[in-house]
């Protein structure tokens, strides 16, 4: 007995975990569902490799010409765009990041510190993690190539660095979600970061007017950048190169300070966390207070021309959009892009005189519909334990999924709308042959993928919270899924596109257009019975991933 209830220690308790994870994925890739899946997931992994892959090569590039050039403090650069990039992607893509369950991890009795280890090192487990530490391995590996001596020193600064970043992502994101617990501070946030993001589309404009005296600024603000730990990372290697030891060690206490701070904070963090922190949107308990009946709504509503158990269903999607801001106020995202990207074609290009209209709708039109059809493809995503209702009511799933794409068609439709005019009144109407055919294009682009959205939501569905921002990501397939049939149908929209140029009828793709999308609107409506007997034959694994 003496050994059964020996505490582990803390490396035994991390091994234990990691082997009951992979345990856990070996057993779940048994299902087809899951390996489906897996594969979706290695297929677009593959697909950012070529990035990553890309961007080493660039790094190890850079470092060797710095070091080799007698140019090592130039290395800062290369620190701040990992650090960067480490900071700022998971944010941008939080919701396909790696979560830290720390509320499944509770359920075993670990010690604070492991827990704390394994927190951390969840940091490296998401895409911006095994990014930016192979980017780090390819700046290592090209500042040695230059100079051997400064291995050792670049091997030290590296993990220094290495550790900080991680800490610091690892607290930020920690911050976030407890900040983001309430959907008002959610709203709120992602309000300011969508400005943000939009706002850094006038940077092309701003400099061009003023990028005369961007240069003086930049020299200007240098100096206060150098306390701050990716500047201290390259003063160190630059100092190494020097063999200004004291310098360097001056530096790496620097990093060691940041480290103890960061680390301290995340502790704290975490110790909530290991001690049962719950983060909720629940209220407070209040007296209740009567609140006068909502008026009844009127059988002769707008929604009269639909039938009561479509009318029903868009009634709930339009509410459902309404609970989730962030969805919201994603629908603001393409209308300001477009504002920016014309704004900045018509000042740096002379859109007037140089880029053709002609040209340029089309794309525009596409990038729209690019964005806005994405989640169609999980549309069952806020359903949760409701998606029961829907096969113990009266109602076939044709009238579920004519309800929901008619709320989807009629955000792409308003939205196309107002970026149609906006492009209009900035750059001018194009010719009556290419807006007739972008016209029915789009209905061929956006019907044609309906269909297939609709077989991606049952049968690679994947629940989601509202507003949630870590811990959430859509099924790999059906992104997989999404990816190709954008791919397919704008690749013969372009194909038709090119064939009027080729062969000099202006008129010739709005005729196959009207063809395609005749063809497109057919298939959709062909396929509406056989999704509803689809649907019935997925139904439990379909309420399996949305109830659990």
């Amino acid at each position: 007995m003496a050994d059964v209830t020996q505490p582990a220690g803390i490396a035994k308790q991390i091994l234990l975990v990691a082997g009951l994870r992979w345990r856990l994925l070996h057993n779940n890739l048994r299902r087809k569902q899951n390996r489906l899946d897996f594969l979706g997931l290695v297929i677009i992994g593959l697909l950012g490799g070529a990035l990553v892959v890309g961007v080493c090569f660039a790094l190890f590039e850079g470092a060797y010409t710095f070091v080799s050039t007698g140019r090592t403090a130039w290395l800062s650069f290369l620190f701040w765009g990992i650090f960067l990039w480490w900071q700022l992607f998971p944010v941008v893509v939080a919701g396909f990041g790696v979560s830290f369950d720390f509320r499944n991890l509770l359920r075993f009795p670990l010690r604070l510190s492991a827990f704390y280890l394994m927190g951390l090192a969840y940091g490296l487990a998401d895409f911006s993690g095994g990014a930016g530490l192979a980017w780090l391995i390819a700046l290592i590996a090209g500042a040695a190539k230059a100079r051997p001596s400064l291995l050792p020193a670049l091997l030290l600064v590296g993990a220094l660095f290495l550790l900080f970043t991680v800490t610091l992502e690892r607290l930020l994101g920690s911050w976030l979600e407890r900040l983001l617990a309430r959907r008002r501070s959610r709203e709120l946030f992602f309000a300011g970061f969508i400005l943000l993001m939009i706002s850094l589309q006038l940077l092309g404009p701003l400099m061009n007017r003023y990028g005369a005296s961007v240069g003086p600024l930049i020299a200007h603000l240098l100096p206060y950048f150098a306390p701050l730990p990716p500047t201290l990372a390259g003063s160190a290697m630059d100092a190494a190169s020097s063999a200004n030891l004291a310098a360097m060690f001056l530096d790496v206490g620097g990093l060691c300070l940041y480290i103890l701070a960061f680390s301290a904070l995340l502790w704290l963090r975490f110790a909530a966390q290991y001690r049962g922190e719950e983060l909720s949107e629940t209220s407070a308990a209040t007296t209740s207070v009567a609140r006068a009946k909502a008026a009844r709504e009127s059988d002769s509503d707008a929604l009269r021309l639909f039938s009561p158990q479509v009318a029903a269903v868009i009634r709930k999607e339009v509410r459902y959009l309404l609970r989730n801001g962030f969805a919201a106020l994603l629908l603001f995202l393409p209308p300001i892009l477009v504002f920016a990207l014309i704004t900045q074609a018509t000042m740096l290009a002379g859109l007037r005189k140089g880029i053709s209209s002609d040209l340029f709708f089309p794309g525009l039109v596409g990038y729209i519909i690019l964005i806005l059809m994405a989640p169609a493809y999980n549309s069952f995503a806020y359903e949760s334990s409701g998606v029961q209702t829907y096969f113990t009511s009266p109602l076939r799933f044709r009238n579920v999924f004519l309800g929901k794409n008619f709320v989807q068609v009629s955000l792409i439709a308003a939205e196309l709308i107002l970026c149609i005019t906006a492009f209009s009144y900035r750059v001018g109407v194009p010719s009556l042959p290419v807006l007739m055919a972008t016209l029915a294009a789009i209905v061929f682009t956006v019907v044609g993928q309906l269909s297939i959205a609709n077989w991606s939501s049952l049968s690679f569905p994947r629940k989601l919270a509202f507003g949630q921002v870590y811990g959430q990501r859509q099924s790999g397939m059906a992104v997989l899924v999404a990816f190709g049939a954008q791919i397919l149908l704008f690749g013969i929209s372009s194909l038709v596109l090119m064939l009027g140029r080729w062969t000099g009828d202006r008129w010739l793709p709005a005729k196959a257009f009207v063809l395609l999308a005749a063809a497109a609107v057919a298939g959709y409506i062909a396929a509406l019975d056989a999704l509803t007997s689809y649907a019935e034959k997925k139904k439990e694994k379909l309420i399996e991933a949305l109830c659990r």
